[in-house]
């Protein structure tokens, strides 16, 4: 507007007019809120600590922090301090039956189906490190990492082991075809205590695609910028990550909440008893009565 009024020496009335522009617009000077200059510097901060959330998960933290702020104003900072949202996974296809129905058992209900895998990393000195991943399907909570040198059949029944004690029995565990998981002792160990085991199809990794999807985030988010120097730090950064994921990490399909302490339980088979679909305190967080 001010190009035109130079140009053809025309008043601010009469240029307005010939656009069909609100003269308002042209005496509008932007305010900055007086929260600005400190929420800039949160989200930096929250960037830089989660290097690999966009700006609608660093919204979901602010949000808990009790900042009133949307996912638009964020991203407007976002993209004004040149921070650069994570790219998305592609998409995968999923195995098919002739009737129309996946293959896939599909998660009901807390503790219905458990799925684990192996990640693969290697310390500074090029030594091979191995970590046994396990998670709940439905309220995807990381139940346990075991990271050491070396894991066999042996290693995954002393893991599972020490989850039945400290958590309880799922009705389904679902993993790949791996040695470690086919044992027979495994396999035999589980049937004895009525755990049904999911294999799935040899090269279908989609199959299990949350424990999957979880490996995935443990590499973005660690593996592929940590430098292990020994074992030790290894357990204790993975560690400190899981922790981090079940507690802090927003979840985009549980509403931008993070997987624990708190675990959405819906109508389902719980012992024979149906419970209200309602936010459940998590195992090991003073559950209400009678409902852990």
């Amino acid at each position: 507007m001010v190009h035109a009024r130079d140009k053809f020496g025309v008043s601010e009335r009469r240029a307005c007019q010939v656009v069909d522009q609100v003269r308002s617009t042209q005496r509008y000077s932007p305010r900055e809120s007086d929260d600005e200059p400190r929420l800039v510097r949160r989200i930096v901060e929250l960037a830089c600590k989660f290097g690999r959330y966009g700006y609608r998960r660093v919204t979901a933290l602010l949000r808990g922090e009790g900042w009133a702020v949307n996912h638009k104003r964020v991203e407007r900072i976002w993209r004004q301090q040149g921070l650069k949202v994570p790219k998305r996974q592609p998409k995968r296809g999923r195995l098919w039956l002739n009737d129309g129905s996946c293959v896939r058992l599909r998660p009901q209900y807390r503790d219905h189906v458990w799925s684990y895998d192996f990640v693969a990393a290697r310390t500074y000195d090029g030594r091979p490190v191995k970590i046994l991943t396990l998670m709940d399907e439905f309220t995807r909570e990381c139940l346990a990492m075991v990271v050491a040198r070396r894991l066999t059949s042996e290693g995954v029944l002393d893991a599972l082991s020490e989850l039945f004690v400290r958590r309880g029995l799922p009705e389904h565990i679902r993993s790949d075809n791996g040695p470690e998981f086919t044992a027979k002792k495994v396999r035999e160990w589980l049937a004895s205590l009525d755990v049904k085991t999911l294999f799935i199809e040899p090269g279908s990794p989609w199959e299990n695609g949350f424990i999957e999807r979880f490996n995935g985030s443990l590499r973005d988010e660690v593996l592929n910028g940590e430098i292990f120097y020994t074992l030790r730090e290894a357990q204790v950064v993975i560690e400190d990550w899981r922790h981090e994921y079940n507690e802090i990490r927003p979840h985009m399909s549980l509403g931008y909440r993070p997987p624990a302490p708190e675990a959405r339980v819906p109508p389902g088979p719980a012992g024979g008893a149906t419970v209200d679909t309602e936010w459940l305190v998590a195992p090991g967080w003073n559950a209400a009565p009678g409902l852990t």
